[in-house]
């Protein structure tokens, strides 16, 4: 009997690093041998083969003339919860997010696209760990070199590289007024490109379809509407405890 996909990538951290290392508008099919490894494929191979991650879909259009992706499988969820590298690091996505204010999903969701979790990857431009921060926008905002390690050596920590990188991406959120596409254009091509082309995602492959990669990841991790409510209350209430004077304490 053919192993299931569901229990496959359940039981694949492989299979979890594969998927999101590769580039945001390839197909991805897979399957599994009888000695339960799991081989993938940017193209159906042979009959063995199955569609697990659809690509991009060029007939969808949505806003900004973005293309949408989709999973062609459920349990992204469950993907996430047995990768060893993800949950290696997601106190720390916790700890950046709450810091600077991005949404815990939406940090994780562009760690997934960037790196794979992975904190040594390095892009051939040179873009550093699970961020894949250029060293000279990690200056920018905080990462300066030490005594024995540059900066490119201190991005490979990832507390360092994901404080950073989170850092970068809140600020990006200020600067477009929150629109989360603008600043994952900027966080993939850089804010400049983002304003030559009219503050719109600019008309460049790679960066529409990281965009549209990022927001899907980004809505098949959110949770039930109830738990951001709670979120949302919580910080209220926060900023209420914060907003009283002090002799009325």
């Amino acid at each position: 009997m053919r192993t299931s996909w569901g229990a496959t990538w359940r039981r694949s951290a492989v299979a979890l690093a594969l998927l999101l290392c590769a580039p945001a508008w390839a197909q991805i099919w897979g399957y599994v041998d009888r000695g339960g490894a799991t081989h993938f494929s940017d193209h159906r191979v042979d009959n063995r083969y199955e569609l697990f991650y659809k690509g991009i879909a060029d007939s969808s259009p949505v806003a900004g003339g973005q293309r949408s992706a989709a999973w062609a499988r459920p349990g992204v969820g469950a993907a996430f919860d047995v990768s060893t590298r993800y949950k290696a690091v997601r106190y720390l996505i916790r700890e950046a997010a709450t810091a600077y204010g991005v949404e815990y999903e939406l940090l994780k969701a562009v760690i997934a696209t960037e790196s794979g979790f992975n904190p040594r990857a390095v892009s051939p431009m040179g873009a550093v760990g699970l961020m894949q921060l250029m060293p000279e926008t990690a200056q920018r905002f905080g990462v300066k070199a030490q005594a024995r390690q540059s900066v490119e050596q201190r991005l490979t920590d990832p507390r360092t590289n994901v404080h950073a990188g989170a850092r970068y991406l809140a600020w990006l959120m200020k600067r477009f007024d929150g629109e989360i596409e603008l600043a994952l254009a900027a966080y993939n091509a850089g804010e400049g490109a983002v304003r030559r082309a009219g503050r719109q995602v600019p008309n460049y492959r790679e960066t529409q379809d990281y965009v549209a990669k990022v927001m899907r990841l980004h809505q098949d991790l959110r949770p039930p509407k109830a738990v951001l409510r709670q979120r949302a209350d919580a910080r209220e209430a926060i900023a209420r405890k914060e907003a009283v004077p002090v002799a009325a304490l």
